[in-house]
């Protein structure tokens, strides 16, 4: 599938560029016309907003797998004003910049999955899907997962990379970040993947072992890794190099530790840790492209919201804009 697309959002010509970029994107997804009719609704609606509540911000769109078919992610992103009547903001006809407002009504309409957090001063963050089945967890499978990957601006790939697997009971989470940027660290970045791929019931220590070896070749990355069954309510843990990996409930935070070193280079010491991964807990991680001096409980509620909102969020306030940026957040839904 297409990888994810950023459209900054500066003034209104760039609410058609990013009715295009989207469209695009629902032909390579091969979407029906009802479907694409709906992503371009949905995205020049959300643009549109942006321009005229926040003057800037951006839209991210992301392919999605749902069973055997596939969707579309719209992230719309802003640091704008804030909504201060949700509720209202949300009833058709309700506009605080004298237009007809049927902003955000309308877009809660077109998708089962919209989403939207929003802080007075703050700026304002939705998320809709279009196209395929909303996912509904399995009872043994009670996953919710959003993640942001994207290139350094002037780069056309990214040199990060993520993959989540299933094996059994359990899921493995991989994030990998090619040193540098550009082609050569995306080459490195997708040995990874692949090698993670080829090998999904492998634990994290030996997760980072087989990464180590499959990367000799390119110029290397750093990788963390982390193994979690919610019906367990824990995981386990390795990571080498400045992957960053952290679980936050209830208030409570654990970041779990890395080791230094390079895969596929440099490898002296692989440690495996083990973590609470309780109802209700996120499980984040993220590359360096992502400011890591931030705590959700700056954003009241944030937790609460999809996972996908929630990386989206994080995306845009905390990403320092001049590397890759990966940020992956997963949930556990398990009775919650």
């Amino acid at each position: 599938m297409p990888s994810q697309v950023l459209i900054p959002i500066d003034d209104r010509s760039q609410v058609g560029e990013a009715r295009r970029a989207a469209m695009e994107m629902a032909a390579s997804l091969a979407f029906e016309e009802t479907q694409a009719g709906k992503v371009a609704l949905a995205v020049t609606e959300a643009a549109t907003n942006i321009v005229k509540h926040a003057g800037n911000g951006k839209i991210v769109l992301a392919p999605l797998a749902r069973g055997a078919g596939v969707a579309m992610e719209i992230l719309a992103l802003d640091r704008g004003p804030g909504i201060t009547n949700l509720g209202a903001s949300l009833r058709d006809g309700y506009s605080t910049a004298g237009s007809m407002g049927g902003g955000l009504g309308a877009l809660s309409r077109l998708s089962p999955c919209f989403d939207v957090y929003s802080l007075p001063g703050q700026g304002t963050a939705l998320r809709l899907e279009i196209g395929g089945t909303p996912r509904t967890p399995a009872a043994d499978d009670a996953i919710e997962l959003g993640a942001v990957c994207l290139p350094k601006k002037g780069e056309e790939v990214a040199g990060d990379g993520w993959l989540v697997e299933p094996s059994g009971d359990y899921r493995t989470v991989l994030v990998v970040d090619g040193l540098g940027h550009g082609p050569n660290a995306a080459r490195a970045a997708r040995a990874a993947t692949d090698a993670f791929a080829a090998h999904p019931a492998a634990t994290p220590a030996a997760l980072m072992q087989i990464c180590h070896g499959a990367l000799a070749a390119t110029r290397g990355a750093a990788g963390a890794a982390a193994r979690f069954a919610t019906v367990k309510s824990q995981g386990t843990f390795a990571g080498i190099g400045n992957i960053s990996c952290r679980v936050e409930w209830s208030g409570e935070r654990r970041q779990l530790v890395s080791h230094s070193g390079t895969l596929g280079h440099v490898m002296r010491r692989v440690q495996e840790f083990e973590f609470s991964f309780p109802a209700g807990a996120l499980l984040i991680l993220h590359s360096d492209g992502l400011v890591s001096h931030w705590v959700t409980t700056d954003y009241p509620g944030l937790a609460s919201k999809h996972a996908g909102l929630i990386a989206g969020v994080l995306y845009r306030d905390h990403d320092r804009g001049s590397d890759d940026v990966t940020v992956v957040v997963l949930k556990n839904m398990a009775h919650t």
